[in-house]
């Protein structure tokens, strides 16, 4: 009998990391070296002599922002469970990245609000806090620190095939193209992926793209001085549905390295967002205390806008014909609506499914159907959240009808979230998928529908 997506998702989130490997590869190369392609160079070290991470980006150790990650001034979130796989590969990370000035909140020190409504705080679960560049240098020093990981600066320009499997890369550098025999190689190429388009070009199966418009902007700013400190507080808001004030679909006070806060304020496209620290400081006074006290520290880095129009997400499971020795992980398979805060740890997931891949003695003269099945899993978990939610948004402003089945999920969705603010059963199942320790499928379970409505109900609500 097939495991059930529940059963998938719980197996790779609590997998062990294996105490002894069987060398698979001679080179393994990984095409980009942002965190997913990172954490995939991790995994592989395990499996292969070598493992070459070739990144177009001149990159360092020392936290500064990357060209190609044009969103990394944006505010960001590693949720727990992706922190939690981190910590496996590299033991110790989280201290590390503590000790060098990453923020590591208890719960009594994180605040989540839905449609202005604050959530009961359940659990002893932690957070590691920081901003994106400081996540990534702390990954790639642990990275490239194993003996078997290098980089190459270099923009990758296609792959040669073999008996229909990958055997090289090109790529090219300052002094011009050079081929790089290879065993198995990991895109991780990001929203970008030339992948699709090499694949069609050698007569292979494109991969099926799905999108979904989100629209969404998000505006970010970084406070010091005043306001941070003796409170720092981790605090989320969500407007799943309607947007809230100025059109706020989500906001997040983050604090981050250096005694510093980063305000993230998302709205969608619809809506203008705030383009002035005055605007962006007006909109704050409108929400939680903890936004307006962050916002009125010391700027030390003004407004700064990026704006995301899709969500989208590429499907590689059951391709008539396809190569082997080559998987995609990252935003290369799918990129998320931001405002859900599902992106790094869905890296570590697909990290996750590498490693179970690698573990289950593969064919590796065979597509990796196996690794693509499990990473499915993970990407409709995260799907499932976010372009469920902004399907629904899309309808309403567009007047369109939800399905039946739409509708079901969202009214039980709406009495989970009302039901969470005080039942701490509800709230913690919640938060175990906030925090991408369990599947969404799990909020589905009938009894826990019920118990809900029956708090709903005595309360009520609804």
């Amino acid at each position: 009998m097939a495991e059930s997506p529940v059963a998938v998702f719980d197996r790779l989130v609590r997998q062990d990391v294996p105490e002894s490997t069987p060398v698979l590869f001679d080179t393994a190369c990984v095409l980009g070296g942002s965190i997913a392609g990172l954490l995939a160079a991790r995994v592989l070290a395990d499996y292969a002599r070598e493992v070459l991470v070739i990144e177009r980006d001149e990159v360092d150790v020392t936290g500064q922002p990357r060209a190609g990650v044009p969103h990394d001034q944006q505010a960001h979130a590693l949720m727990p469970g992706g922190l939690a796989l981190m910590e496996g590969w590299l033991p110790g990370i989280t201290d590390e990245m503590r000790d060098d000035g990453g923020v590591l909140l208890t719960p009594d020190a994180m605040d989540f609000y839905v449609d202005g409504v604050e959530q009961l705080r359940t659990g002893d679960t932690h957070m590691l806090l920081s901003s994106r560049p400081f996540l990534e240098s702390a990954l790639r020093r642990r990275v490239l620190d194993l003996p078997n990981v290098s980089t190459i600066t270099a923009q990758v320009t296609g792959l040669v095939y073999q008996d229909d499997a990958v055997s090289a890369v090109r790529y090219l550098e300052v002094d011009g193209e050079d081929i790089l025999p290879v065993d198995f190689v990991v895109d991780a190429m990001g929203r970008s992926s030339n992948l699709s388009d090499w694949l069609d070009e050698a007569g292979y199966s494109r991969p099926h793209q799905q999108r979904m418009e989100t629209g969404i902007h998000y505006t970010t700013a970084v406070f010091g001085g005043a306001g941070t400190g003796a409170d720092r507080r981790f605090t989320t808001l969500q407007y799943p549905q309607f947007a809230g004030p100025g059109g706020l679909a989500a906001g997040l006070v983050v604090p981050v390295e250096n005694d510093q806060r980063m305000v993230c304020l998302l709205v969608y496209g619809g809506n203008k967002p705030p383009g002035s620290m005055e605007e962006f400081r007006a909109l704050c006074d409108r929400l939680p205390a903890s936004f307006s006290r962050a916002a009125d520290g010391v700027v030390v880095r003004d407004v700064m806008r990026f704006r995301q129009a899709t969500s989208r997400r590429r499907d590689f499971v059951g391709l008539a014909h396809f190569p082997a020795r080559i998987v995609s992980v990252g935003d290369a398979a799918v990129s998320l609506n931001a405002k859900y805060a599902q992106g790094v740890s869905s890296a570590a997931l697909h990290a996750a499914c590498l490693s179970d891949y690698l573990a289950s003695d593969p064919d590796l003269a065979l597509p990796g159907q196996r690794f693509f099945a499990s990473q499915k899993v993970a990407t409709d978990a995260a799907w499932g959240l976010s372009a469920s939610a902004d399907a629904v948004r899309t309808d309403i402003l567009q007047g369109v009808e939800r399905s039946e089945e739409l509708q079901r999920q969202r009214s039980a969705m709406e009495q989970l979230m009302q039901a969470a603010r005080t039942d701490a059963t509800i709230a913690e199942a919640c938060q175990a998928v906030r925090f991408m320790f369990a599947h969404p499928d799990t909020l589905a379970d009938p009894a826990l529908i019920e118990r809900a409505v029956a708090v709903n109900q005595r309360a009520g609500r609804l």
